[in-house]
């Protein structure tokens, strides 16, 4: 592989765009795709993450050249602006035209939820409403694999609020370690009109109240296994807060709460995956 290549898929933010395109894969797989629609399904999501990833790198090569962050293709001079913008508008075309094989509900749905991605990175992410995006974008990506099935049966709403309230607190989890670096170089989305306790409450409590929601929402009584996933996110966030706090008194990093909730968000995603058939 060329280094050009290589830096070309670091600038596209592989690790989160592999992590969201197997969660789509597996639930997918979980609401009763065949192996075909969980391909078509999966390779579109994967095209709007590279869309997203690629657009961010372009829009912020000038900040990262000013905060110094020569571990970003672009300002370390790995790969042109130009071709990441390029890369980025390639994979936003692609999108529409992969999820066209999915019927056009489902590709409507994708579709927005790009288009409201996009907009996070340009004009959002700066400003009181940055969560906006992450809502919902999140909310959007089960509708999608729902309204994909064959018939496009409409996605229960208990599912589409429970990824909307995960992305919504994601938003808040992924901009804690960097709240003041980001506000150097001029970002001021709604984590850092909170300030970092704020956003550790924000980002906690969103995700609790997704577990709730996957856990009470279907037909039926919870389960088992939902209600230990409710009592282990009531402890797990907490204690992420403490460690916090403890670090923070010794001089270290005070990452608690963000593992805490990165810990969460997986039981999320878990629950999420074995919510079963919707149709």
């Amino acid at each position: 592989m060329s280094r050009r290549v290589s830096a070309l898929i670091k600038a596209s933010h592989p690790e989160p765009a592999v992590a969201v395109t197997a969660v789509t894969a597996l639930l997918a797989w979980g609401v009763g795709h065949r192996p075909i629609g969980i391909l078509l399904v999966a390779a579109t999501v994967a095209a709007t993450q590279l869309a997203v990833g690629w657009t961010n790198d372009w829009l912020d090569a000038g900040r990262d050249r000013q905060a110094g962050r020569t571990d970003k293709p672009i300002p370390a001079g790995a790969v042109s602006r130009s071709s990441v913008g390029a890369a980025g508008l390639a994979a936003a075309a692609a999108t529409p035209l992969l999820a066209s094989t999915t019927g056009p509900a489902a590709t409507l749905c994708i579709s927005a939820a790009l288009l409201s991605a996009l907009a996070y990175n340009w004009p959002l992410k700066s400003t009181a409403v940055s969560v906006l995006p992450y809502a919902v974008s999140f909310g959007a990506l089960p509708a999608f694999i729902v309204l994909a099935l064959p018939g496009a049966p409409a996605p229960p709403g208990w599912l589409v609020a429970a990824a909307a309230l995960l992305g919504a607190g994601a938003h808040f989890a992924n901009v804690l370690p960097d709240l003041a670096d980001d506000a150097r170089t001029g970002v001021h989305g709604l984590p850092h009109r909170l300030g970092a306790t704020g956003s550790q409450f924000a980002a906690a409590g969103l995700l609790f109240a997704a577990t709730v929601t996957l856990v009470l929402g279907p037909p039926g009584p919870p389960s088992w296994a939902g209600l230990v996933a409710v009592a282990g996110t009531a402890v797990i966030l907490p204690a992420g807060w403490y460690a916090a706090r403890r670090a923070a008194r010794r001089g270290g990093r005070p990452d608690g709460v963000f593992r805490a909730v990165m810990l969460v968000a997986v039981i999320d995603v878990l629950l999420l995956v074995a919510a079963g058939p919707v149709a």
